[in-house]
Protein backbone atom coordinates (compact mmCIF):
# COMPACT_ATOMS: atom_id res chain seq x y z
CA UNK A 1 0.00 0.00 0.00
CA UNK A 2 1.27 3.47 -0.88
CA UNK A 3 1.29 5.84 2.08
CA UNK A 4 2.20 9.52 1.81
CA UNK A 5 2.55 12.27 4.41
CA UNK A 6 1.73 15.69 2.97
CA UNK A 7 2.01 19.12 4.56
CA UNK A 8 -1.22 20.77 3.40
CA UNK A 9 -0.18 24.32 4.21
CA UNK A 10 -3.45 25.79 2.90
CA UNK A 11 -5.37 23.90 5.59
CA UNK A 12 -2.52 24.01 8.15
CA UNK A 13 -2.39 20.29 8.65
CA UNK A 14 -0.29 17.29 7.82
CA UNK A 15 -2.23 14.59 6.03
CA UNK A 16 -1.68 10.87 5.74
CA UNK A 17 -2.89 9.57 2.40
CA UNK A 18 -3.12 5.87 1.64
CA UNK A 19 -3.64 4.76 -1.94
CA UNK A 20 -4.97 8.21 -2.82
CA UNK A 21 -7.44 8.32 0.09
CA UNK A 22 -7.19 10.79 2.95
CA UNK A 23 -6.81 8.57 6.02
CA UNK A 24 -6.08 11.16 8.70
CA UNK A 25 -4.55 14.49 9.59
CA UNK A 26 -2.66 16.42 12.26
CA UNK A 27 -3.76 20.05 12.54
CA UNK A 28 -1.28 22.71 13.54
CA UNK A 29 -0.79 26.43 13.98
CA UNK A 30 2.41 28.29 13.23
CA UNK A 31 3.71 30.53 16.00
CA UNK A 32 6.95 32.08 14.82
CA UNK A 33 9.36 29.18 14.41
CA UNK A 34 7.13 26.81 16.37
CA UNK A 35 4.66 24.28 14.98
CA UNK A 36 1.86 23.94 17.54
CA UNK A 37 0.06 20.62 17.01
CA UNK A 38 -3.55 20.97 18.15
CA UNK A 39 -5.45 17.88 16.97
CA UNK A 40 -4.77 14.55 15.27
CA UNK A 41 -7.40 12.28 13.79
CA UNK A 42 -7.38 9.02 11.81
CA UNK A 43 -10.51 7.92 9.98
CA UNK A 44 -11.93 4.82 11.74
CA UNK A 45 -11.81 2.93 8.43
CA UNK A 46 -8.00 3.21 8.53
CA UNK A 47 -7.37 2.57 12.24
CA UNK A 48 -5.06 -0.24 13.32
CA UNK A 49 -2.75 0.12 10.34
CA UNK A 50 -0.08 2.29 11.97
CA UNK A 51 -1.09 5.34 9.98
CA UNK A 52 -1.32 7.59 13.04
CA UNK A 53 2.28 6.77 13.93
CA UNK A 54 3.36 7.25 10.31
CA UNK A 55 1.61 10.62 10.33
CA UNK A 56 3.29 11.72 13.58
CA UNK A 57 6.71 10.59 12.35
CA UNK A 58 6.33 12.28 8.97
CA UNK A 59 5.09 15.53 10.49
CA UNK A 60 7.87 15.63 13.08
CA UNK A 61 10.50 14.79 10.48
CA UNK A 62 9.22 17.74 8.43
CA UNK A 63 9.34 20.02 11.48
CA UNK A 64 12.97 18.98 11.95
CA UNK A 65 13.79 19.52 8.26
CA UNK A 66 12.43 23.08 8.39
CA UNK A 67 14.51 23.93 11.48
CA UNK A 68 11.42 24.61 13.57
CA UNK A 69 10.46 23.32 17.00
CA UNK A 70 7.13 22.00 18.20
CA UNK A 71 4.58 22.50 20.94
CA UNK A 72 2.54 19.28 21.07
CA UNK A 73 -0.80 20.37 22.55
CA UNK A 74 -2.36 17.35 20.84
CA UNK A 75 -2.16 14.33 23.18
CA UNK A 76 -1.43 11.92 20.31
CA UNK A 77 1.63 13.87 19.11
CA UNK A 78 2.75 14.38 22.72
CA UNK A 79 2.60 10.62 23.43
CA UNK A 80 4.44 9.88 20.19
CA UNK A 81 7.29 12.17 21.24
CA UNK A 82 7.31 10.65 24.74
CA UNK A 83 7.66 7.16 23.22
CA UNK A 84 10.28 8.19 20.66
CA UNK A 85 13.06 10.08 22.48
CA UNK A 86 14.79 10.95 19.19
CA UNK A 87 12.15 13.68 18.80
CA UNK A 88 12.64 15.26 22.25
CA UNK A 89 14.99 17.84 20.76
CA UNK A 90 12.08 19.27 18.75
CA UNK A 91 10.21 20.37 21.87
CA UNK A 92 10.12 24.13 22.29
CA UNK A 93 11.91 25.17 25.43
CA UNK A 94 10.05 27.17 28.03
CA UNK A 95 6.62 25.77 27.14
Amino acid sequence: MATEIINNEAQTRYEVVQNGNLAGFAEYKLDGDQVVFTHTEVDPAFEGQGLGSALAKGALDDVRATGRTTVPLCPFIRRYIDRHPAYQDLLSRGR
